[in-house]
């Protein structure tokens, strides 16, 4: 009988059971869901700010590109001076530059208690630097510049595209962004071992900027490229550019850690930075680039182009206007040589040079860069068949004839586009390829345009870096390209992990995720996406108050009988209208805006509330700090670009020229005695030079006058 009770007990508390389990099933996948919801909305804010930051360098750049190209200096000293500060690098000869770097004259001290390098290096010398650093010592100056020396010698020998086989090593790893992240590169080699010629590493670009130790992750890859040069292999990103590193951090961290020596530092890195490969190709069968591809990718011209001509990629350089009869130099830009005119005449009878619709305005980049795409594939053919004909002749083919109205040679131009596009560039889930216009360079490319470089080249698949991804690797495009992310908490700790791919004989990629923080590994999920989502809305609420001005005059459109209030819909529309970031800001909408009975906002209270957050911060009157922050990195950025000579302070005469620059193209007229008033009344301690303080103070004066 106790046992026919205890049966009809577990019938009837069978359903309940189940029914309990169901709810807690429910609830568990709704509560894994919200926090998904959270850590996407968190990582699209993160995202969204970070390209449109990289945006506002490009317009930036452009800005100044612009103002170059349209100054005319009235001597050969203003001519010298545009040259030295936009141009900065190529200037230098290489006798010049050697002179100007001399590291032999350099003495280091019998109190210098770090590392010590002696050429050729060895294992040793790698071990004791990874050893200096973990110590927070620091290399001497005379050292940093001899190993950029050799460095630059050994990378001037390297192709274009570095060749890896797996027949020499069990395998093959593949790094990408490391952005001054120390603690990443050492937890990797603690990992996967130290480069030897049993273990290759290919290293994607984006060594630099954003991190505080990009100078030390730069010893430590040059010092094991010339150590294993056969085993050891560097990628250009795109933040191996100097105009980037004026903004991002790098050279502001190698002027604080090396104040007597940091530009001539500075000079050898950005000629090194220009010598650096821009792809690796693992057993003719998985190529390596930073960014990616876009469909007019051709590698064989990737192959002969001269890339130490880009010191930045963001602007090539221009080619002076011939007087007479179209230029005709070789695609693959050796040295001039003398050039028989008539076999040149020859050769374009024979290949006739297909002639494009007219080229748009330059004041239009966005439809300008369209009319070089819709014109390339053409252009193409027509350089391969001039380089077949002339295959023995050294002089550089251009295409100055049907350019040169835009103001560019064909050359330069698409040479520049194949290297802006493998360096800045995207996947997309559609296919096709168009503009980035998030970043602001390069283009987005589909599933498509991927096909078919693989298809034309015969590969396998295609590895990149360059964007952050949560798990710190993502397959898209069928599998077809990875992209592969080393930067542990990128955004923020816990933001996301670091991962490193190796390749065996068979090519088949095998992942190793970490983080590099000891944090980190104490959080939960939970704790883990509060934390980030936290310093998201920190950095987005800092965007909005940024625009308060611009975000008025959007709320006051839909304010129409001037109440002061607005419908929450209308908010997020005239929020993203203001800021373009596209954000879901409705979903966003409860992390930023009081939650209200009747379903409207208060924006001028609103706007209140962003202020007195920004102004606990900064003790500064709300309107100029609203300007400080919408412009801060702008200012650097100019400062630093006038700065010509990374001293942390501009002279009166560099101040003097970049003014008549400014006022050239906003049709200012100043005299000599004007400018010279001007930059003398910025210079508030009277030292005969302006630092970055009295540069942002004669700004904020400027803007509290208005």
């Amino acid at each position: 009988m106790g046992s026919g009770s205890s049966v009809t007990c577990w019938f009837w508390f069978c359903p309940l059971a189940f029914k309990a389990a169901v709810l807690i099933q429910r609830w568990y996948r709704r509560y894994v869901a919200r926090l998904e919801m959270r850590r996407r909305c968190t990582w699209r804010i993160f995202q969204s700010i970070e390209y449109a930051c990289e945006q506002d360098q490009i317009k930036l750049h452009n800005f100044f590109s612009y103002l170059m190209d349209h100054f005319t200096p009235s001597s050969s000293k203003e001519r010298d001076f545009i040259s030295r500060m936009f141009i900065s690098g190529e200037s230098f000869k290489e006798a010049e530059l050697e002179k100007y770097c001399d590291y032999e004259s350099m003495e280091v001290p019998d109190s210098y208690t770090g590392p010590h390098l002696s050429f050729p290096l060895l294992p040793d010398h790698a071990t004791a630097l990874l050893e200096a650093f973990k110590q927070k010592q620091q290399l001497h100056a005379r050292y940093v510049l001899n190993l950029l020396h050799e460095t630059r010698k050994h990378l001037k020998q390297l192709p274009n595209i570095s060749h890896v086989s797996t027949c020499y090593s069990e395998e093959v790893t593949v790094c990408g962004d490391l952005h001054g992240q120390l603690d990443d590169l050492f937890l990797i080699f603690y990992k996967n071992g130290l480069p030897s010629p049993s273990k290759s590493y290919v290293f994607n670009g984006d060594f630099v900027d954003r991190g505080k130790q990009s100078l030390e992750i730069l010893i430590i890859l040059f010092t094991f490229l010339l150590i294993y040069p056969k085993e050891v292999h560097l990628n250009r990103g795109n933040h191996e550019d100097h105009m980037v590193n004026l903004r991002y951090g790098f050279t502001k961290e190698v002027m604080q850690k090396y104040k007597v020596h940091g530009k001539k530092i500075l000079k050898m890195i950005q000629n090194v930075f220009c010598w650096l490969p821009l792809a690796t190709l693992i057993d003719q069968k998985v190529l390596i680039i930073h960014g990616g591809i876009s469909d007019t990718t051709d590698l064989d011209m990737l192959e002969k182009i001269q890339r130490n001509k880009f010191i930045s990629v963001l602007r090539g350089k221009k080619r002076k206007e011939s007087n007479r009869n179209v230029e005709i130099k070789e695609i693959n830009g050796e040295s001039k040589a003398e050039a028989d005119p008539a076999g040149n005449e020859a050769a374009l009878s024979l290949c006739p040079q297909p002639r494009p619709t007219q080229a748009p305005s330059m004041a239009n980049k966005l439809e300008f860069s369209r009319w070089v795409r819709q014109t390339v594939q053409e252009q193409i053919e027509w350089c391969r068949r001039l380089v077949d004909i002339s295959e023995s002749e050294e002089e550089e083919l251009t295409y100055s004839s049907w350019v040169m109205s835009a103001g560019y040679t064909f050359n330069k131009l698409f040479q520049s586009f194949q290297i802006l596009d493998i360096l800045w560039s995207d996947p997309m889930p559609q296919d096709g390829c168009r503009v980035n216009t998030v970043r602001g360079g390069g283009c987005y490319f589909g599933p498509d345009v991927t096909g078919k470089i693989l298809e034309k080249y015969n590969l396998q698949f295609l590895i990149r870096s360059h964007e952050c991804k949560q798990e710190g690797y993502e397959f898209c495009h069928n599998r077809k390209v990875l992209t592969i992310f080393s930067a542990s908490n990128y955004y923020e700790i816990g933001s996301n992990r670091g991962a490193y791919v190796k390749l065996g004989p068979d090519l088949v990629p095998h992942f190793v995720q970490y983080q590099a923080n000891k944090t980190a590994h104490t959080l939960t999920m939970t704790q883990r996406i509060s934390r980030v989502e936290e310093s998201a809305f920190r950095a987005l609420r800092e965007k909005l108050f940024a625009h308060t001005s611009a975000l008025i005059s959007a709320f006051k459109a839909y304010d129409k009988d001037n109440t002061g209030r607005i419908t929450l819909s209308n908010w997020a529309t005239a929020v993203e209208s203001v800021l373009q970031l596209g954000l879901p800001w409705r979903m966003l909408r409860p992390q930023l805006v009081r939650s209200t009975a009747d379903g409207m906002l208060q924006y001028k209270s609103w706007l209140d509330d962003l202020a007195m957050e920004q102004r606990s911060q900064e003790h500064i009157q709300s309107s100029l700090l609203e300007v400080i922050y919408r412009n801060r990195s702008n200012l650097e950025t100019i400062f630093r670009i006038i700065d010509r000579d990374h001293s942390g302070l501009i002279s009166f005469e560099e101040f003097h020229q970049t003014w008549k620059l400014f006022s050239s193209h906003m049709n200012i007229e100043l005299t000599d005695d004007g400018i010279n008033d001007l930059v003398r009344s910025i210079d508030f301690n009277k030292d005969g030079n302006i630092d970055f303080n009295e540069f942002l103070e004669a700004f904020r004066l400027v803007k509290q006058s208005q």
